[in-house]
């Protein structure tokens, strides 16, 4: 599933991929990450990962970053 564009007002975000691959995309377009690999997603920037296989990463972002407004519902706190 893909989730919605969105964008965080507070914070940058990042992503670190442990396992596998994924694609962010952003209106700059899309940038591939692979294992061993981050990126980091500037505050106010508009973006949303796309995942199309198994894929473990961790992320960093303030506590309440995510909800269910900005993730097309699939989030669960």
């Amino acid at each position: 599933r893909t989730l919605d564009f969105h964008v965080h007002e507070q914070s940058d975000e990042l992503f670190y991929v442990i396992e596998g691959k994924f694609l962010l995309e952003s209106d700059q377009g899309l940038t591939e990450v692979g294992q061993g690999e981050f990126i980091i997603v500037p505050k106010g920037e508009r973006h949303r990962p796309v995942v199309t296989s198994l894929a473990r990463f961790l992320m960093v972002e303030l506590e309440g970053t995510l909800n269910k407004a900005n993730s097309g519902e699939s989030y669960e706190p």
